[in-house]
């Protein structure tokens, strides 16, 4: 069983987006049968094998084993992963032009943490694989009371930023694919703490 099944695919997404798959797939952390699922659920095995054929077609459970019982094959199904992470493009942005346009800064906040969503989930996969995935997180939280001293913070900031990538970027001429395939992405991001 994989640790993180990165979702992609809409459709993948809509069988996963069920309630009652949901609380399937948290019951499926081992082989189970139909009918004993609709046990555990108090409903029939034709409903619950309705639902573990949606989550095996779209490649989130699969059949382990089977066994004959009273004449009937009886599948045991299992999970293929312990999380599932949404594809942050499968919600799409929501909001008209003036949304945009009144909050610009948020909504490029909102790309950037998508971009990254996507690029970490990419990387989980890799790391599953084998790949040594080498990263660093940072989280840190400034007082910034006013005006004055939140334009300060803001030059320091465009100033420590514009000091690294100088230091370790790599200029447009020189980006070759060798290069470009050993680069790592910083992205910072500033927002008020719980909305204050």
């Amino acid at each position: 069983m994989r640790d993180v099944l990165y979702i992609e695919d809409v459709d993948q997404a809509v069988a996963l987006l069920h309630p009652l798959r949901i609380d399937l797939l948290k019951r499926m952390d081992e082989p189970r049968t139909c009918p004993e699922l609709a046990a555990q659920f108090d409903t029939t095995p034709q409903k619950i094998y309705y639902h573990v054929k949606a989550l095996e077609k779209a490649g989130l459970v699969e059949k382990t084993s089977e066994r004959r019982v009273r004449g009937v094959v009886e599948g045991y199904y299992a999970a293929r992963a312990r999380s599932y992470w949404l594809a942050p493009r499968l919600v799409g942005q929501i909001g008209g032009v003036n949304t945009a346009r009144d909050q610009t800064s948020l909504r490029f906040l909102l790309n950037l943490a998508e971009e990254m969503n996507d690029d970490i989930g990419r990387l989980g996969q890799q790391s599953e694989a084998g790949a040594d995935v080498p990263s660093l997180g940072m989280s840190a939280h400034v007082y910034l009371p006013d005006g004055g001293r939140r334009a300060e913070f803001l030059q320091d900031v465009q100033q420590m930023f514009q000091a690294l990538a100088r230091k370790y970027g790599i200029p447009p001429d020189e980006a070759t694919d060798e290069l470009l395939g050993k680069a790592f992405r910083l992205i910072l991001a500033c927002y008020p703490k719980d909305g204050e």
